[in-house]
């Protein structure tokens, strides 16, 4: 799992596939708890999913309605609430521009990881899932890699060829911030903040699905004093 679209609410981008800013942000404590944030924004293309959402089925899937995306997301906060190391949990889904956030603070990154994880398979029709073996970050104190879950590539891939256009008009930020300073890291397209305590990197959904390991790095901080 490489956490670069929409993981909790892949209904929604199956049905709603558009133009989408996503943000991915995680702050990582030196003792490896933190917070995690995560953004989809599909207002720019709101027009065309109220057409969509207008539809009783599309292309042979029923379309879910306002009420079935908001209590289905209300279930999955819910879930997410009830695991191991996980509190704080919030999901916002504002139906009016589609836009969805969730927020969670875990006590470790393999309470953050495991959470997920045990998400998708519940809410996955697949009985296995291979990407689910992959852990997308690693921390050990003085250093955390990061990758991009093949599960949401995959997602990207599904998407049909007149919505490529979208996809690089489309944008995915992904922000790692820490307690303490970053001493280097080995993405190119990274870049450090003034205060040299995040690493931020930029890209396109289309360029993601094209070459996930565009958004993997290993980010090293300067040792505790």
């Amino acid at each position: 799992m490489k956490m670069r679209s929409l993981l909790l609410l892949s209904t929604v981008l199956l049905f709603l596939s558009s133009c989408i800013e996503i943000i991915d942000d995680v702050q990582v404590n030196n003792d490896g708890s933190g917070t995690f944030k995560y953004t989809i924004n599909l207002s720019a293309s709101k027009v065309k999913i109220n057409s969509i959402l207008a539809l009783d089925s599309l292309e042979g899937q029923k379309v879910p309605s306002r009420t079935e995306i908001t209590d289905r997301i209300a279930a999955i906060s819910k879930k997410l609430s009830a695991k191991q190391g996980i509190s704080n949990v919030s999901i916002d889904a504002n139906m009016t521009d589609y836009i969805f956030k969730l927020n969670c603070d875990f006590s470790s990154i393999s309470a953050l990881q495991n959470a997920l994880k045990e998400i998708v398979k519940e809410e996955s029709k697949e009985q296995q899932l291979k990407e689910l073996d992959h852990n997308w970050m690693v921390w050990d104190g003085t250093r955390l890699v990061r990758s991009i879950p093949d599960i949401t590539v995959e997602q990207t891939k599904k998407l049909k060829s007149e919505d490529i256009e979208l996809l690089k008009q489309g944008n995915y930020t992904s922000i790692t911030r820490f307690e303490r300073q970053v001493d280097r890291f080995e993405n190119d397209n990274a870049v450090l903040s003034k205060n040299k305590m995040a690493v931020m990197i930029k890209t396109n959904p289309y360029l993601l699905s094209q070459n996930y390991n565009l958004l993997e790095n290993t980010i090293y901080l300067v040792p505790n004093k």
